[in-house]
C-alpha cells in the first residue's frame, strides 16, 4: 500500500469502529460498494478501515472495472482528489 494512503498517526491499521454502507456478501453490488468504500476511505487517508470491512485490499484486480468507473463520473463531475486516488488504485 502506497504510504500516501497511510495515517502514520493512528498507530494502526484501520478503524474497527467506521462503518461503511455495504450490502451483504453474496449481494451481486457488493464489489461496486466495496470499490466506492475503499475510494471514500483513501480520501480520508484510512484505507486500513476499508480494506477490514470488505476484505479487498488497494489495488485489487476484481475491483478495477468499478474504480474505472468511478474514474470516469469523478472526471466528468471535476472530482480531482477522486480522480487521483482512482488513477493510482488503477496502477
Amino acid at each position: 500500500m502506497s504510504r500516501a494512503f497511510v495515517n502514520e498517526d493512528a498507530g494502526h491499521w484501520g478503524n474497527p469502529a467506521r462503518r461503511f454502507n455495504l450490502p451483504e456478501r453474496a449481494d451481486p453490488g457488493f464489489d461496486k460498494a466495496a470499490a466506492e468504500a475503499i475510494l471514500e476511505a483513501a480520501r480520508d487517508a484510512d484505507t486500513g478501515s476499508a480494506e477490514m470491512a470488505t476484505g479487498y485490499y488497494w489495488g485489487e484486480e476484481r475491483l478495477k472495472p468499478y474504480v474505472q468507473d468511478i474514474l470516469d463520473r469523478a472526471r466528468k463531475g471535476d472530482d480531482e482528489r477522486l480522480i487521483q486516488l482512482a488513477e493510482r488504485f488503477l496502477r
